[in-house]
């Protein structure tokens, strides 16, 4: 099956805030499987266990196949569902969300407290910052060394990373192109060497690109 783009969170990071004396802290953190979020979910757990609450939701799966979300003693829908709810509008998946609560003596109220939640789950968001992984064809390419010089220049116009140079017999180069441009970069690499170079393709994989370099 061909893998296909999908939205995440680049790093770990939170933010917080202060709403009736009651000290909101939203935390992110990129996951790659179910596992990876519970492991989060307990460091958070363990760091804040004097906190209230820490209510959180997390989706695993380039399909968003894995959804899960708890309230953690808040009242039935005023924490976990609208943590979910900011991440799914934010067409986010393989990450994880705490929303950690430390209770100010002021009661908010069930509409407070999804106000609340919700904009701790997008301060968080927003602190871990979004990226696209997009699915990435690796290849390895050797390059005659007479070719060197115009395909070097070739490189410089494409949407390609390079990520390595190993220079033996001939100069083999490790790249990586989106898959989406995948067929028109080896179109063009093989018309400008006249077919003498033969790219072999060694994996496909997830990579998130810069933020320009995306279509």
């Amino acid at each position: 099956m061909a893998l296909k783009p999908y939205k995440t969170l680049i790093e770990r990071a939170s933010d917080q805030f202060v709403v009736n004396k009651s000290r909101f802290i939203g935390h992110g953190c990129p996951c790659e499987t179910e596992e990876q979020a519970l492991a989060f979910l307990a460091e958070m757990r363990a760091k804040y266990k004097d906190a209230t609450h820490n209510c959180y939701a997390y989706i695993i799966g380039p399909n968003m196949g894995i959804m899960r979300y708890s309230d953690d003693g808040e009242p039935g829908g005023t924490a976990g569902m609208p943590i979910i709810e900011v991440m799914k509008a934010r067409g986010v998946t393989n990450c994880a969300v705490v929303v950690t609560r430390y209770f100010g003596g002021i009661l908010l109220g069930a509409g407070g407290l999804v106000r609340a939640y919700s904009q701790g789950a997008a301060i968080a968001i927003n602190a871990c910052r979004v990226g696209v992984m997009h699915p990435t064809a690796r290849y390895m390419i050797d390059i005659p060394y007479p070719m060197l010089s115009r395909v070097d220049y070739f490189l410089r116009d494409e949407p390609v990373i390079v990520e390595e140079r190993d220079f033996g017999a001939a100069v083999t180069y490790t790249l990586v192109v989106r898959t989406a441009d995948e067929e028109g970069f080896i179109a063009k690499l093989v018309d400008l060497s006249e077919g003498r170079i033969e790219p072999l393709r060694a994996e496909e994989v997830y990579l998130a690109w810069p933020e320009e370099a995306q279509p």
